[in-house]
């Protein structure tokens, strides 16, 4: 008997790709697509906004009462992030925005605060879902946990290159140094640290393209859970 609803976890350091290959691997096998990243990064965005400064923790956990976080989905399935009914989609991408996003995913209350919601739509949707402790801490039980990554080198020429599209000023040799600090940001904090769950299958990119490293991970889904296609839940 097929089970009511299969949930993927994507795990993986900053610039893996995490986002855009499962919002593609979601949108082809019609499961809804649950970017955390993009979750924390509108807290991140909060908290700046509100002027409060990135090493005081007590004042972002107060602001949280007072948050009102959302998650629309497009007509063709993808996420749109709301802060306090506002759109922040675009907003909370530019690059300044990471280190926020990185600071208030190591605090407890703002991870508190966000677990249920994520929790919430595995329970009621087939879904991939990406971040850093999905499949440790997040959904412990997923059908299919995957850890994508790839030499920091080829993380940070692909951040690179996307600010570039973007039009925002960037360094290459600093777009590295800012990814090697995030990875040690993000697997030495004590609250849900990056890490790899003993049981995900690891995905390594390096070297691949977008159409590549989407393919392999197209392939592990289908190997492991078999041809799940069908329309959106």
């Amino acid at each position: 008997m097929r089970k009511q609803y299969y949930s993927i976890a994507i795990d993986g350091p900053s610039g893996a790709g995490k986002s855009t290959l499962s919002e593609r691997l979601a949108k082809e096998l019609g499961f809804l697509h649950v970017d955390t990243g993009a979750i924390y990064r509108t807290v991140g965005l909060a908290a700046r906004r509100r002027g409060i400064g990135q090493g005081d923790t007590k004042a972002v956990a107060a602001m949280l009462p007072q948050l009102n976080v959302e998650l629309r989905y497009s007509s063709d399935g993808t996420q749109r992030m709301l802060l306090d009914g506002e759109d922040v989609t675009q907003a909370i991408r530019h690059h300044e925005i990471s280190a926020w996003a990185s600071m208030v995913s190591a605090i407890p209350e703002v991870r508190d605060f966000l677990l249920e919601m994520q929790r919430k739509l595995a329970r009621e949707h087939n879904v991939i879902m990406d971040g850093r402790d999905i499949g440790t801490v997040v959904l412990p039980d997923a059908d299919l946990k995957i850890y994508l990554t790839a030499q920091p080198e080829d993380r940070a020429r692909r951040r690179y290159l996307e600010l570039k599209e973007r039009g925002e000023p960037a360094d290459e040799a600093q777009t590295l140094q800012d990814v090697i600090a995030r990875d040690r940001r993000d697997m030495e904090r004590s609250v849900a640290p990056l890490r790899k769950a003993e049981d995900a299958v690891t995905a390594d990119t390096t070297g691949r393209n977008q159409e590549e490293s989407f393919q392999l991970l197209l392939s592990l889904v289908r190997d492991h859970l078999g041809e799940l296609g069908g329309g959106k839940s």
